[in-house]
């Protein structure tokens, strides 16, 4: 929606490049991978025994059309046809999305500050999530053993791990080639999932009067109002929505419509019908319809393609995840991490070791704690339910500042988003106590970090700024009697350009020399993917050889402050010769102290997390022959 220089009309971000179908197929590879594997597990786990229902006429076609309206109204509509227009210069997700809204609000203001917690309170819930579709995906999948030959049942646990493991060893290798394959194994899945269904509804066209909203209804009605804890297992069918909208900027909002339009939703749809028309028949295939569902011929090969389909979808998750973790440190919402590009011509494709190792062991040890797929989706849905309400509110937020023309019906649209969403969380928030904590534990203790890193570095600023002395007093004082100056450039890295850096006070205190040029140079990260090659520096000069260099970032993109600054003199900027150029930062140690700031536990947290950060010099690609750190100690 956010082109800076249209910022009322929907949908106007930067397209990427390519052909149409290539982007079309690309996507299909890529971005439905979660919700294209849901259908190994929502029957299934709605008719469980955690809902007590039976497997009768009425009740199939009433849990049919409520995933199907769901998928219409919450993926199709709200999602697919209305927030992805939402773009905030092209990327989704709710990072950008909290990004985008807060440019409409006051910076500092308390709507701005409500809209923060928002927004990483979501992204921590989704990461919650994000962490049980590698292993619910892969499980389920792997499970059809037990329907193709019950004695391998020991084996599945094990087949499980392995494979996870390899998806998660491969990260390091990138998925540049790999991926080139993920789009005609997924559209084969698809068509398979649409073969299937097809298969099975000529044995029982009754399941066709599904598509009436009327079984939905009548579904709460025969239920009464504890009916509503089914939208536990009918969120399952959805849960792939918001990743739709994150995985945005990868291929664009057409591609992604037309794959799921014209594509991926028929062969969902037929699919769920599919196995509500097997079960309607034979009432005993309710324990795994997906499967059962299956010809016998083609059982084996289908566990096949369904593994790799899981195995796609965890990819999807995983990347994801290296994705949402960049803007946030971009943002300045968790720690520096290293970052390993793993291909020379898409900037997009990174590895983060830490995030990756992280995932994995929660993952595997998922897997070992749950044992099943059923288990698993008990646990899954209340994080990504919450993460699709505050979509709501935020889509609110901004059809009602950036659409004038439209906010009056998405507005409207939202109350009922809102209504289905509460539903969902209620739903799943019945299953806290037997598994769906996990995701909720997990997206509070991560969001506590996330606020915790943000809080302590704001109050690190502070106490710089307060301790520090202010540039334009000490540099004229410094100039009545200057310490001798040596040949060469020094760039002195600080968070606030209006004081002089410790740096600079130590460099001078120790070594009594100032070099023959001294560059101030303070990075920002814009609200904003990508910041424009035009306002990427800014260079003021403050005399005797001083200036102030603002280096801007977008929250996408990798910061590479070495190139920027050789750029310069492109802009009629100073001219900085690499060899002859050392940059000077400041590497603090953080002193936690009572009745200062946050409570001491948060302080202590902090001051861990900024221990074990990547340094601020390796994330903007400094590199460490023409680097010198000095040391200093800050209490908080």
């Amino acid at each position: 929606m956010s082109s800076p220089s249209n910022p009322h009309e929907p949908g106007h971000g930067h397209a990427p490049s390519g052909s149409g179908m290539a982007l079309v197929i690309g996507a299909i590879g890529v971005v439905f991978g979660d919700i294209g594997t849901s259908p190994l597990y929502t029957l299934k786990e709605a008719f469980s025994g955690h809902y007590g229902l039976s497997s009768d006429h009425d009740t199939v076609l009433g849990v049919l059309s409520l995933a199907f309206w769901a998928l219409i109204l919450v993926v199709t509509l709200k999602y697919v046809t209305i927030i992805m227009r939402a773009d905030n210069d092209g990327e989704g997700g709710i990072m950008a999305l909290m990004a985008l809204t807060q440019r409409t609000l006051r910076k500092g203001s308390r709507s701005a500050y409500v809209v923060g917690i928002l927004g990483i309170f979501g992204a921590s819930l989704f990461f919650g999530d994000g962490v049980i579709t590698p292993a619910i995906s892969v499980l389920g999948a792997v499970e059809g053993l037990e329907i193709a030959a019950p004695g391998l049942h020991s084996f599945i646990l094990p087949i499980t791990i392995v494979v996870l493991l390899a998806v998660f060893a491969a990260q390091r290798f990138g998925t540049e080639k790999i991926g080139k394959a993920f789009g005609p194994i997924t559209s084969v899945w698809f068509i398979s999932l649409a073969a299937i269904g097809l298969y099975n509804i000529v044995d029982a066209p009754e399941v066709l009067k599904a598509f009436n909203p009327w079984w939905a209804i009548r579904f709460f009605i025969d239920h009464g109002w504890h009916g509503v804890f089914i939208l536990g297992a009918v969120v399952l069918a959805v849960t792939g929505g918001e990743a739709l909208y994150a995985d945005m900027g990868h291929f664009g909002a057409k591609p992604i419509r037309h794959a799921w339009y014209f594509f991926v939703l028929p062969c969902l749809v037929l699919n769920y019908l599919g196995q509500g028309a097997l079960v309607l028949e034979h009432p005993e295939a309710v324990k795994n319809p997906f499967f059962e569902a299956v010809p016998d011929w083609a059982l084996y090969p289908m566990i096949v393609l369904a593994t790799m389909a899981a195995v796609i979808a965890s990819q999807s998750v995983i990347t994801g995840a290296f994705s949402v973790s960049r803007q946030a440190m971009q943002l300045g919402y968790i720690p520096r991490m290293r970052i390993k590009h793993t291909s020379h011509d898409t900037i997009g494709q990174i590895y983060i070791p830490g995030i990756n190792w992280g995932l994995a062991v929660m993952v595997i040890g998922l897997v070992l704690a749950f044992q099943s797929s059923s288990n698993l989706a008990v646990a899954y849905g209340i994080s990504v339910s919450a993460t699709m309400l505050i979509d709501t509110l935020l889509l609110a937020l901004v059809a009602r500042t950036l659409w004038p023309k439209w906010s009056r019906w998405i507005v409207a649209l939202c109350v009922v988003f809102f209504i289905i969403d509460l539903g969902f969380v209620i739903a799943n928030g019945a299953k806290l106590m037997q598994g769906a904590w996990f995701p909720v534990v997990l997206g509070i203790v991560l969001f506590t970090l996330m606020r915790t890193w943000r809080r302590g570095r704001e109050l690190l600023r502070d106490e710089i700024r307060k301790d520090g002395i202010r540039l334009d007093t000490f540099l004229p004082g410094l100039m009545l009697a200057p310490p001798v100056r040596v040949p060469g450039t020094a760039v002195f890295l600080t968070a606030d350009p209006t004081v002089a850096p410790h740096a600079l006070m130590h460099n001078l205190k120790h070594n009594k020399v100032l070099h023959e040029r001294n560059v101030f140079l303070h990075v920002v990260t814009l609200p904003v993917p990508y910041a424009a090659e035009s306002q990427r520096l800014k260079i003021e000069s403050v005399g005797d050889e001083f200036h102030r260099v603002y280096v801007k970032f977008g929250f996408m993109e990798t910061p590479d402050v070495p190139l920027a600054l050789m750029r310069s003199c492109d802009h009629g900027g100073i001219y900085f010769d690499p060899m002859d150029t050392t940059f000077f930062a400041s590497r603090e140690t953080i002193v936690a102290t009572a009745n200062r700031g946050m409570p001491i536990w948060r302080d202590k947290l902090f001051a861990l997390m900024h221990r074990n950060a990547a340094p601020a010099t390796g994330f903007f690609r400094i590199p460490g022959n023409r680097l010198v750190e000095l040391g200093a100690q800050v209490e908080i």
